[in-house]
């Protein structure tokens, strides 16, 4: 707190800057993945614009704020899948999915296999699947 960087730490840490206003809103989405996606409630729980918000978020992440949802669904998904063996239409139903083929299609993108097929190969081998 200190260092060089300390003024830009207690900014962040006191929601001040623009990267604590994204925090912030990073911190609603992990806690609220599973709801439905809200750009503008988003924005305004940072204190943004919608565009600003936008810009600012995929500055910060390298993602829009929709696809960072959807990553977080995704790995609490295969989370699921993995520790307690649900099914994929029961693990993506659990995450916020309505949709259980729209779920394997996110889950084939972002993991390159479709669930089925990706839980195989990590059950398959633990020393991976207890990493995850």
């Amino acid at each position: 707190m200190t260092g060089p960087s300390g003024g830009i730490v207690r900014a962040i840490a006191a929601g001040e800057s623009r990267t604590g206003q994204i925090a912030r809103a990073i911190g609603w989405l992990k806690a609220h993945f599973r709801e439905p996606y809200n750009g503008p409630g988003l924005a305004d729980l940072a204190g943004m614009s919608v565009s600003s918000f936008h810009d600012h978020f995929r500055r910060a992440t390298a993602m829009t704020p929709l696809q960072y949802q959807k990553q977080l669904r995704l790995q609490a998904a295969r989370t699921l899948m993995l520790a307690d063996r649900l099914d994929a239409a029961e693990a993506g139903f659990r995450v916020g999915y309505d949709s259980p083929s729209q779920f394997s299609r996110e889950y084939r993108r972002l993991f390159g296999a479709p669930p089925v097929r990706d839980m195989g190969r990590l059950r398959a081998m633990p020393q991976v699947a207890m990493a995850i």
